[in-house]
């Protein structure tokens, strides 16, 4: 029978607390107010998992528009999902769900384990990026089977379900993601009569219910990009901070009809 070994209390109470560090160094979450493009104010919220290596930032547009991009680093992936709010005079419903997936390169923001570990000392200052990336344009030319999406990535569902059809991606994206070893059942090619670059702009489109190219435009207006790295009296330089910066996206797709598209007859 072997004997059982009980802890001082004193070694237990340090366990208990390195734990507890642990659990919090693991996720994190951080509130940042951001100026927008508009010049109005939003809270930006960046969370941040260094177990499951995933850094999600999310905010509300002015317009009442809920954006999130999900960065997951251990499958190369990023997802945009934009909750549009719906116009119901125009017979659309309370609102409407779009997501982008695109590969993700490396250092287009830093890692998770250093964001867990941002913080900053003055939480009411209006934060603006040092550096502005210009508009990066995707053309969406392939969607997502959701039943088979957490192949890719088990992100996407619990992001994307509301966008039920609308989860688009590119076939250089797909080629990419195959020839690391995802299924092909995960994607399907839009087939060549709904090309986004054959169809009509949904803009100029005047059947409500016939298939159009959709344009949608997005920003992160802020976003920690870079670590900063400082030199001390020792022969290796540290990390001292973060660079900050923005980013706009603009993604053309291909829509089943006009209704799901109404925003840009406004643009």
């Amino acid at each position: 029978m072997n004997a059982r070994v009980t802890l001082p209390a004193s070694v237990q109470i340090a366990f208990i607390v390195f734990t507890l560090l642990l659990s919090v160094s693991v996720c994190s979450q951080l509130t940042v107010l951001v100026r927008l493009s508009d010049g109005q104010i939003t809270e930006e919220l960046l969370d941040s998992d260094s177990e499951k290596d995933t850094v999600t930032v999310e905010f509300r547009q002015t317009d009442g528009t809920l954006i999130t991009f999900l960065s997951d680093f251990k499958r190369h992936v990023k997802i945009f999902r934009a909750l549009v709010l719906g116009e119901p005079e125009k017979g659309q419903s309370q609102y409407q769900a779009l997501c982008f997936i695109t590969h993700l390169d490396h250092g287009e923001l830093i890692p998770s384990e250093a964001m867990a570990r941002l913080r900053q000392k003055n939480p009411h200052v209006v934060r603006s990026a040092e550096e502005r990336r210009g508009v990066e344009e995707f053309t969406m030319n392939a969607v997502l089977n959701m039943s088979r999406s957490w192949h890719l990535s088990t992100h996407i569902y619990n992001v994307c379900r509301d966008a039920r059809d609308l989860v688009y991606t590119r076939q250089q994206d797909v080629k990419y993601w195959l020839d690391k070893g995802v299924e092909g059942s995960v994607f399907e090619v839009f087939p060549q009569s709904l090309n986004v670059t054959g169809l009509q702009s949904c803009s100029s489109t005047t059947n409500p219910w016939q298939p159009c190219a959709c344009s949608y435009r997005l920003n992160l207006e802020w976003f920690p990009c870079q670590l900063k790295y400082c030199r001390g009296q020792g022969p290796n330089p540290y990390k001292c901070g973060i660079k900050s910066c923005s980013k706009g996206y603009r993604f053309d797709f291909c829509t089943p009809h006009k209704q799901l598209c109404l925003w840009d007859e406004d643009t």
